[in-house]
Parts: C-alpha cells; structure tokens; sequence
C-alpha cells in the first residue's frame, strides 16, 4: 500500500465519520439511550482480552479494549486508536499518530507510552499468536506522547492486518506495569479506552457494560447499556429472543434450523456480515502420519468423496458454503485456479484402490459444538462409507476434542480456524513444518510437511509487494490443493438474529467485536 493512501486513511474521523468508517450522520438514525440485550455463548473464561483470546471474551470484552486499528469489510485498515499511520518505502518502518484526548476508563491519559508497553511487553508475554506476529518487529518506540514507530527487522506482508482489538489490544500501563500480568485484580474489573465500561458480572446470569460517557468519538455510544445474558443451551436462547427477552443472537448461538424460524418473527432479521476478517473456515484434519492417511491419493479420495453441498444446505441450513481449498474466500491472495474436487463416487473409488486401502475403521471426531456439527459428521461418515471406507464416530466434549487433537490420538477430526484477513496471520500455521507440535488442537496438527510449501509462506510473509505476494500464495494453493493434507469442507456465514428497532449493529469486519458502540435503537 502506499505511502499516501496511508495518509489518506487517516483522515477518516475528520471527513465526517467515525468507528469503522459509519458516517456520523447515520449513527443519528436512532435515539440516543436505551438498552440491548444480548446473548454471550458459552459464558467467557475472563474479560481480560490480552490474555484469553477465545470468540466469548472476544465478544464482550472488544467493546471494553480498543486496538489501534479497525477494518472494514474488505479487511481494509481504519482509524482506531490511531488516527493515521506511514511507512517507509521498504516496508520496514510504521509510524502511527495516536488520537489526542483519549482516556481510560479509570480517567487518566491513554498515550503512546501505553502502546508501547501494551505490544512489546504485555502481550509479547501474554498473547500468543500476536507474539508470532511481531516475530518480524525489532523495536517498538514512543516518539513523542501520540507517536509510535514500529521498526521491524524485515517486510512483512500482512502488518497492518494485526491491530485490531482481539489481535492486539491496548492495556493500561498505569495498572500492570510492574505485576504479575495473570493474576492482576484488574482483570476482574477491565479497564480500556473502549465505548462501554464494566459494570457487573453476575456469575452464570449476566454480564452489563454501561455507556462510557467520556469516550473520544462525539455521540458513541447511543446506548445506555448492554447486557450479555448466559443462558445455557440452545433452545433455552431461542426461546429468548422468541419471547423477546434477547435482542441480539451472535453467530452460533442458536441451532441453525431455527436461525430461518427466528427470523420471520415480527420485528427480527439475521444478518451474516461482521466475520470479513475471521473468515471461518472448515475441514477435516487427516492424521499424516499414519496409514492409510499417509498416502495422497488416499486424502484425495476422501475430497472427491465428500458432498460439501449437502452438508451445506442440510446441516447448515444454507449458512455455509463449499470451501474450494485452504483459503477463504474472505482473505487476500484467493484464488480458484487450483485442482477442483466436485463429488465423484467412481473417482474416489479408483483413488482409494490405487491407495492399497484394505478397510480399516477409522476413528472421526465431530466437533462437539452442537447438533448442527454432529449432523456434518454423520453426513460425512455416509460419504464415506459410499465408497467403501468403515468409519467410527468418536464422540468427545469439548475439553476431550482438545486432548484428543493435542495428543494427535485421531485419525479423521473436525474443525474450524479463524484466517484473520490474510494467509501469513492465519492459515500458514495450519501447513508449516515449524508448526508440528503436540498441544495446540489448531496449529499443524496433520503433521503434513512439504520444505517448498514452508518456504513459500515464509517468503509470502517477508513479502512487502501486493502482486509478488500473489503469486506466491497462489503457488501455495496449488501444491496444497494437489497433496491435500486436510480435507477441506466448508466456509461458514455466521448469522447474527436480532432486532430490526437496532440500527448500525454491525459496523465492521469483526462484527460485534467490536461495533455496539455505533450501535442504536431506533
């Protein structure tokens, strides 16, 4: 990107507009108070974002923290924190301006020294995958009290991807320099720069955040209030915002045959945007290791054995669609000129003779998520078993799905990743040899590794030109589409139900993440 569109970026919050490129005049669309109700799923582990990154704490605690930047639809970056950021023409230096007269909640200043302390010291400690991300970053230096500079010791492509507020939140240095980062009382009761401030956590009921009345963007929050129910099961959610106790269904939270039911209630809609960034993206892990998944022409068998359609439109009820390899359709460098596998019975026969495969049981673990992933693997484990391979569902909760995929005991194992808007934040690490390592369920847990794939998504990430980056990923797609180390299964739309009397609910490409403060009840 260059040095001038940068710039220009920047100027956003001057020409009229503001969290996420919402026009200020949209944000008037509803009246200014009330409260939303919303649903939290499963009940987060802690709010302290820097150190639990799961979708839960992510979802509450992103309208607490801010990060530096935020991104559009397209993945494209946008005023945060900062209000404008430059490079170097080689890609090695970003200086970034900081918005003057932000505060945090506890009242004192929020300044470069903060940012400093938050990327190269808190969560270079507590924040594992931003910690891989900076591996690129040799110094990080507060210029002056709103000017920061990241030097890094090479290019590296997807830098600006990282700065959102789950990838790299802002921390008061005021309240964790000095202590022990885990164990802080302050990460009971969070405090960010962020338009919401914690109020309460009713343990197993609810989580409220109330309006931060001195937040840096003129008239955000329009609410008063949000709530964050924890509501136990499924049914027991769609039957909230049925009766109208609930306003807000994140993605997920309800079984997806009655997202379609919810919906056409008076007053309701869905929407699937706000996932850009995360680009959800499904498959099976095979185990290559051990036979007969070792062999790739087994692993191709089971592609063309696969209906992605059904599953589709069956189990997800139309909130997926066939995944075409290992990247998301979402994220930057896609391609479709790779090895196409369209359902085909006779051809996954013939790949499994030439396979030697004798018929052996193979262990499949669904992802235990829900009836909507049970009905995925049952789906599959008929595909299968239509050309011939004898499969054996293992069913698991979720903290034996964890151990199971960290010890590498499975042979076939259902999943989903995040991608995070780029191939070098998200999908490298599922396909690099470095990444072989027992206790992680989603890292390279196949065990597949290829010296020229490592090479290229290491020289994809060092990268700093668009169109050179290109090429290389799409040489990545096709090694990958050709020795399918996993099978690949399906893109999810995540649904957001809610209602209709909410305006600006989603407004950015991490959704409710981080897009309630523009939120409004009309």
């Amino acid at each position: 990107m260059k040095r001038r569109n940068l710039i220009q970026m920047g100027a956003a919050t001057a020409a009229g507009f503001t969290l996420a490129g919402v026009p200020l005049h949209l944000l008037a669309a509803g009246k200014k108070g009330g409260v939303i109700n919303a649903v939290v799923q499963p009940e987060p582990p802690s709010l302290m974002v820097g150190i639990t990154q799961n979708a839960p704490t992510q979802l509450v605690a992103g309208n607490i923290y801010e990060g530096l930047l935020r991104y559009d639809e397209k993945v494209n970056p946008l005023p945060g924190l900062a209000t404008s950021w430059t490079s170097n023409k080689e890609g090695t230096v970003f200086t970034f301006k900081l918005k003057p007269g932000v505060t945090w909640h506890d009242g004192k200043p929020f300044t470069a020294d903060d940012v400093v302390f938050s990327a190269d010291v808190f969560l270079r400690k507590t924040h594992a995958r931003l910690r891989a991300n900076l591996a690129s970053v040799e110094s990080i230096k507060a210029l002056d009290p709103l000017t920061v500079e990241f030097r890094l010791k090479y290019a590296f492509g997807p830098f600006l991807g990282i700065f959102e507020v789950g990838s790299m939140p802002m921390v008061p240095k005021h309240i964790y320099e000095g202590t022990d980062f885990a164990t802080n009382p302050a990460n009971a009761t969070p405090i960010g720069t962020g338009p919401f401030k914690f109020k309460e956590w009713v343990k197993g009921s609810y989580i409220q955040l109330v309006a931060n009345d001195k937040y840096h963007v003129k008239d955000v929050p329009m609410v008063d209030s949000v709530y964050f129910h924890i509501i136990p099961d499924a049914a027991s959610r769609a039957a909230a915002f049925e009766s109208g106790k609930i306003d807000v269904v994140p993605g997920g939270s309800v079984e997806y045959f009655d997202v379609q039911r919810l919906a056409k209630l008076p007053g309701a809609a869905v929407t699937t945007k706000g996932w850009e960034f995360f680009a959800p993206h499904a498959w099976m892990w095979i185990n290559n290791r051990k036979a007969p998944m070792d062999n790739v022409k087994f692993r191709q068998a089971m592609m063309f054995a696969i209906d992605r359609e059904a599953i589709c439109k069956v189990a997800w009820q139309g909130f997926a669609k066939p995944a075409t390899g290992p990247f998301n359709s979402n994220i930057k460098f896609y391609s479709t000129d790779v090895a196409k596998y369209p359902r085909n019975v006779e051809t996954a026969k013939k790949l499994l003779a030439e396979a030697g495969y004798k018929g052996e049981t193979l262990r499949l673990l669904p992802l235990p998520y829900g009836e909507t992933w049970t009905r995925s693997a049952e789906i599959l484990r008929q595909n299968l078993a239509q050309v011939g391979v004898k499969v054996e569902m293992v069913a698991t909760d979720v903290a034996g799905w964890n151990q199971k995929l960290n010890e590498w005991d499975y042979d076939l194992a259902f999943t989903y990743v995040y991608q995070y808007g780029d191939p070098a934040l998200g999908v490298a690490r599922n396909y690099t040899s470095a990444n072989i390592a027992k206790g992680s369920p989603f890292n390279n847990v196949e065990g597949y590794s290829n010296p020229k794939v490592d090479a290229l998504f290491e020289a994809g990430g060092k990268e700093p030109d668009a169109e050179k980056r290109r090429a290389i990923y799409l040489e990545v797609q096709k090694i990958l589409l050709d020795e399918v180390p996993v099978a690949w299964l399906y893109e999810i739309n995540f649904p957001t139900l809610y209602r209709t009397k909410i305006n600006n609910l989603v407004s950015s490409a991490i959704g409710l993440n981080d897009s309630l403060g523009t939120a409004s009840i009309g």
